[in-house]
């Protein structure tokens, strides 16, 4: 058995979620966001981000740490502030010890849909499928964090996805960003 948790970095919403993998079987233990609000200084709000995922990381154990890697899109100050979120998320885990991998959005998305270009609603129906959720997660933020843990827990996720749809047998290399 393994706990891994998952974040979608951001320093207005950052989702987070915690997955259990036992073999062939995930499990979701809990997902949220956590929001900061912009009249807030950028150190209040990656300190607020700090807290909360000192917290969770302290009451859920996990062995890993998976985060999505930042896209660089047109915006280059939601990138900066993305990648503030995302280096306060490995700030909290390094200090209680625990490892952090990340993942790009296309490894991601292939890990959980068998295709990198897939779209977020058919993330979001696939996370919920995988994790046996009788309704895709939401919100978003937390879907895309319950996303990376799965990414994270590698093959057995796959396999899962596989035998839920009826999909084809054809075996999926698992990817890291």
């Amino acid at each position: 058995m393994q706990v891994v948790m998952g974040i979608d970095p951001g320093a207005a919403n950052l989702g987070f979620g915690v997955v259990r993998v036992e073999g062939n079987h995930m499990v979701a233990l809990d997902g949220g966001v956590v929001e900061t609000t912009p009249e807030l200084p950028m150190e209040r709000r990656l300190e607020r981000i700090h807290a909360a995922l000192s917290e969770l990381l302290e009451w859920h154990e996990p062995k890993a740490v998976a985060i999505e890697d930042l896209y660089f899109g047109k915006n280059v100050h939601s990138a900066m502030n993305v990648g503030r979120a995302s280096g306060v998320a490995m700030l909290a885990a390094a200090q209680r010890g625990v490892s952090c991998f990340t993942y790009t959005p296309q490894a991601i998305k292939m890990a959980v849909c068998g295709s990198g270009g897939a779209g977020k609603d058919q993330v979001q129906r696939m996370v919920g499928t995988l994790l046996g959720l009788p309704e895709p997660p939401t919100p978003d933020h937390a879907a895309d964090a319950l996303a990376v843990a799965i990414c994270h827990g590698g093959s057995a996720g796959q396999r899962a996805a596989v035998e839920a749809l009826d999909a084809a047998a054809a075996p999926r290399e698992r990817l890291a960003g």
